[in-house]
């Protein structure tokens, strides 16, 4: 008979999935969490973690497979740490990524059903849609050089000579630039020695263009042969516009270090985005989903119901990858950004598409926006997955503008800054977007829009 401890074996019914995406299902009143199942699965698992009332099982079979498993694009997908979900159909993704963002808008930020959530907008292609990869490089069986991901809770590299996830214009470099690394002898980094040079491989693609950027991050620069190796590639590969190394010598999973050196082409592509062109260099943040990123720029329009007459602020805006396309539709866009370096770009992305109406200033946000001598109309919030600072939530209390757009990839920190802004009935949220910029994947992008009430 089955008892709850480590190495029990179960049979369970999976209900639901998870925030983490794993499948949720229940034995003798407690909850076993099991990735690489969808709900209606019927499996017997192996418990490998155990608390007094939840657990984490391995699927050992699937007894009775759901309606909504299908058969994974990837051979590697149940072991892989970049996907979670290629066993689950589409629509089925869908739901769940929706049912994430209403349970955190109800549980964490206390929001009383009814409340405008909108359909989600689905992703054009739930496959090969990735625009950049970076790519951990270690060592294999012979001394092979891999590249791939990590395995799902793991430091063990998973060898990857395609991803069927990302552009697939990216798939020769991932498996033919491994075997130059091998033949050109470089030492591949050792997280534990602390040993070798080679630490990643960074792929991006301009969606719309074409051209394909390849990034080495490495310790050093004095790689024996390194800048012939670069002018090879420039030559072999159609589309390869610029090869790049960025150093980073300290031990850290920061991926880049403080310094990039171009050593053949140039330093950056060039992508197309709402009409707009834009430089992506190797660090540069850009979403990796081209075409929902266009699809952000549309919901952000229409529910911010901008007009010529409007000042509107850009709060961590980048590259101006927000600001620039919307430029048009106001009267001056001011984009605010902490790394001094990105609001450069965003300024020439700016004079390259000749837009004049759109400013930005480098700095934290939480000490910027207190300063606006100019009140905006309205307010887009797009921060890092922590969600805002406490003194920017305060800041625009004080501001008050008339409307507030917040772009999270969190559902958990939105919820939280959504209700710290709409305290004491100050905003009322009138409207939940979510989109899928991460297909396969159990991340969910969001935009809530808020509106002034006195």
């Amino acid at each position: 008979m089955a008892s709850w401890q480590q190495g029990a074996v179960l049979g369970l019914s999976i209900e639901d999935l998870n925030d983490q995406g794993e499948g949720v299902g229940r034995w003798e009143g407690r909850v076993v969490f099991v990735p690489n199942t969808a709900p209606g699965d019927q499996v017997q698992v192996r418990l490998i973690r155990v608390k007094p009332r939840y657990g984490w099982g391995q699927v050992m079979a699937v007894v009775q497979p759901s309606a909504q498993r299908v058969r994974p694009a990837c051979w590697v997908a149940d072991t892989c740490g970049g996907c979670q979900w290629q066993h689950l159909v589409y629509p089925a993704q869908l739901e769940a990524k929706t049912a994430q963002v209403a349970a955190a808008l109800t549980r964490l930020g206390g929001f009383a059903d009814p409340w405008p959530l909108a359909p989600i907008v689905p992703s054009p292609h739930p496959l090969g849609y990735r625009n950049k990869a970076t790519y951990p490089l270690g060592v294999g069986a012979a001394g092979r050089v891999k590249a791939g991901y990590y395995e799902r809770g793991s430091h063990r590299l998973i060898n990857l000579n395609r991803c069927p996830v990302q552009d697939a214009r990216l798939d020769p470099f991932l498996a033919q630039i491994k075997g130059d690394l091998q033949t050109r002898g470089w030492a591949v980094y050792n997280e534990t020695t602390r040993q070798g040079q080679l630490r990643h491989l960074g792929v991006r693609v301009g969606r719309c263009t074409g051209e394909v950027l390849l990034t080495l991050v490495s310790t050093t620069f004095d790689l024996p042969g390194l800048a012939a190796q670069a002018e090879q590639w420039l030559a072999t590969y159609p589309g390869l516009v610029g090869v790049c190394v960025n150093r980073q010598p300290a031990p850290t999973n920061v991926i880049f270090g403080p310094e990039t050196r171009c050593l053949a082409g140039r330093p950056y592509l060039e992508e197309v985005l709402a009409g707009l062109r834009f430089r992506l260099g190797p660090e540069t943040f850009f979403q990796v989903n081209t075409e929902q990123a266009e699809a952000l720029i549309e919901v952000l329009a229409a529910g911010l119901h901008l007009d010529s007459a409007m000042t509107l602020v850009d709060a961590y805006c980048g590259v101006g990858a927000l600001s620039l396309p919307l430029a048009g539709r106001v009267s001056t866009v001011w984009g605010l950004e902490a790394q001094a370096a990105a609001v450069l770009q965003a300024e020439e992305n700016a004079a390259r598409n000749g837009i004049a109406n759109a400013r930005f200033t480098a700095g934290r946000v939480e000490d910027l926006l207190p300063q606006m001598a100019t009140l905006p109309d309205g307010v887009i919030l797009d921060p890092p997955r922590k969600g805002c600072e406490p003194a920017v939530i305060e800041a625009l209390h004080h501001l008050r503008p008339d409307q507030i757009a917040y772009v999270s990839c969190n559902p958990a920190t939105l919820a939280r800054d959504l209700q710290a802004l709409c305290t004491e009935g100050l905003y009322q949220l009138t409207q939940v977007q979510p989109l899928d910029f991460f297909p396969q994947t159990h991340h969910v992008e969001t935009v809530a829009f808020l509106q002034l009430t006195h």
